[in-house]
């Protein structure tokens, strides 16, 4: 009697252990189941730096190019205004105005040349700043200068044309000596005074011109 009870209580041990690793084992199943239905093809969560479904911004972090300002640039103010402002302009930035070829009463204002740049370590990135520099040219770039040209054009009473040109120039020093070498100007002389007037006017840059040198 004894035995018989003996070899069911242990038939009866075999029986719970074996139900509780199925039990286990179905848990365990249950899991990676539910784990991979939950989680989308080609998503790493958060982490995007490798693996499948890499996160790509190619334009991320890339500076901006403002918008180009147009030269002329049409102001809504009298040609009077805008040449009053264009003279206090130039005494702001340290151009001084040439009398001798300007002619105020019919908007033409011309600067004297105005030497941006000067030293051997510094010219030649100043001169591509504000020119194009053939890669031909030969000699030590020492200083750099530019000369303004502008010319104040009405429309009518209230509209009024205001056009911007450079004549950019840079001084070569070689074994002949120094010159003064002409240079195409790129535009930017001309835009940033054409920025600086604009926020004169109006008393706000134009858009994507906000953090624009100078002003």
């Amino acid at each position: 009697m004894k035995t018989l009870l003996a070899i069911g209580l242990l038939i009866l041990s075999c029986t719970v252990c074996a139900a509780q690793q199925e039990k286990g084992v179905d848990q365990q199943n249950d899991r990676i189941r539910d784990s991979s239905t939950n989680r989308q093809p080609a998503v790493n969560g958060s982490k995007t730096d490798n693996g499948v479904g890499r996160g790509i911004d190619f334009g991320k972090g890339k500076t901006q190019q403002p918008p180009p300002i147009p030269n002329p640039y049409r102001f809504q103010a009298p040609n009077d205004v805008l040449t009053k402002a264009v003279q206090e302009l130039m005494r702001d930035r340290k151009l001084i105005l040439d009398d001798a070829s300007s002619k105020p009463e019919t908007g033409l204002l011309v600067s004297q040349p105005y030497t941006f740049t000067r030293g051997t370590v510094v010219t030649s990135s100043e001169l591509f700043r504000f020119a194009e520099v053939p890669r031909t040219a030969q000699g030590n770039w020492t200083r750099g200068r530019y000369t303004l040209i502008v010319e104040v054009q009405p429309i009518d009473s209230s509209n009024t044309n205001v056009s911007v040109n450079a004549r950019v120039e840079g001084r070569s020093d070689n074994v002949l000596g120094a010159e003064w070498l002409s240079l195409r100007s790129n535009g930017t002389a001309e835009e940033e005074f054409l920025v600086a007037l604009i926020t004169k006017i109006t008393g706000t840059p134009p858009p994507g011109h906000e953090q624009d040198p100078q002003q």
